[in-house]
C-alpha cells in the first residue's frame, strides 16, 4: 500500500465504483458511474491542490485553484493548463462526456440506466488517470481487482501516447500548445516524414476502436481486444525502431 495519504480519498471512491460494477445490477452500474466520476473529480482536485514541492506545478495560486474548482469544466481547463504532462492515455473530452452522463444519473436517477460497457470504459480511464497523477497502479492497491483485457488495451494505448510524445521531443517539433492530442502528434510526425502513411492508417483504426470502447459504443470480444492490443504493440515497435 502506498504511504501517500492524499490518495486515500480518490482510491476509496474508485474502489467503491469498481465493486459496484462487479455486482452487475442496473442500480449498481448507476452507483458505479457516480462513484467513479466523483473519484475522477477528487483526483484532479487533490493533485492540483498538493504542495508544489510534490507536483512541481508553478503559477497556480490558491485563488486560481479555488476558481477552477468551482465547476467541472473549469477544473478540466485548469488541469490542462497546469498539469498537461499528466494527460497521457486519456482524453479530457471523454471525461467531460462521462461527467455529463453522471449528472443525468445523479439528478434524474429514477428510471435512467447506463450500460455497463460505458461504466467499464470510464473505470479504465480513471485507473490511468490515477496512475498518471499519483504514480501507483489501482490494481496494486486494491485487492481482488483483476487485470483485464480491457485494462491491458488501455494501458498499451497510454504507452503509445507516451512514446509519441517522446518521439516528438526527440525531433524537437515545436508547438504553441502545451498539450496536444495524439492525433495531432501523429499528423505532425507524418508531415516531417517520421511516420509513414501506413502507420497513420493503422493508428487511426486503433484509435477509433479505443474511442468506441471508452464510450461503451461497442462490446468487443476477447479476440478483438487481443488483436487491437497486438496492433498497438506493433505500432510501439515501429516507433522504438525510429
Amino acid at each position: 500500500m502506498s504511504t501517500k495519504p492524499w490518495i486515500e480519498g480518490p482510491l476509496e471512491l474508485l474502489k467503491h465504483g469498481l465493486e459496484h460494477i462487479q455486482l452487475g445490477s442496473d442500480f449498481d452500474t448507476r452507483i458505479a458511474m457516480i462513484s467513479i466520476d466523483n473519484g475522477v473529480e477528487l483526483m484532479i482536485k487533490t493533485y492540483l491542490g498538493l504542495p508544489s514541492r510534490v507536483t512541481s506545478i508553478t503559477g497556480l495560486s490558491r485563488k486560481k485553484y479555488e476558481e477552477i474548482s468551482q465547476n467541472f469544466p473549469y477544473l478540466l481547463d485548469g488541469f490542462e493548463e497546469f498539469a498537461s504532462d499528466k494527460i497521457v492515455g486519456i482524453e479530457l473530452g471523454d471525461i467531460e462526456w462521462f461527467h455529463r452522463l453522471r449528472n443525468q444519473l445523479y439528478h434524474e436517477g429514477n428510471g435512467i440506466t447506463v450500460e455497463r460497457e460505458k461504466v467499464e470504459g470510464y473505470a479504465e480511464i480513471a485507473k490511468i488517470l490515477f496512475s498518471n497523477l499519483f504514480g501507483d497502479s489501482v490494481e496494486d492497491l486494491i485487492e481482488n481487482i483483476a487485470h483485464s483485457l480491457v485494462g491491458e488495451f488501455f494501458s498499451s494505448w497510454a504507452s503509445l501516447e507516451q512514446e509519441l510524445i517522446r518521439l516528438k521531443e526527440k525531433h524537437a517539433i515545436g508547438s504553441s500548445r502545451r498539450f496536444e492530442p495524439p492525433t495531432m502528434l501523429v499528423r505532425q510526425l507524418e508531415q516531417i516524414d517520421i511516420l509513414s502513411a501506413s502507420f497513420v492508417q493503422q493508428f487511426n483504426l486503433v484509435r477509433q476502436f479505443r474511442n468506441e470502447l471508452a464510450h461503451g459504443l461497442a462490446t468487443p470480444s476477447a479476440s478483438d481486444l487481443k488483436d487491437h492490443t497486438i496492433a498497438i504493440k506493433k505500432l510501439l515497435k515501429t516507433i522504438n525502431e525510429l
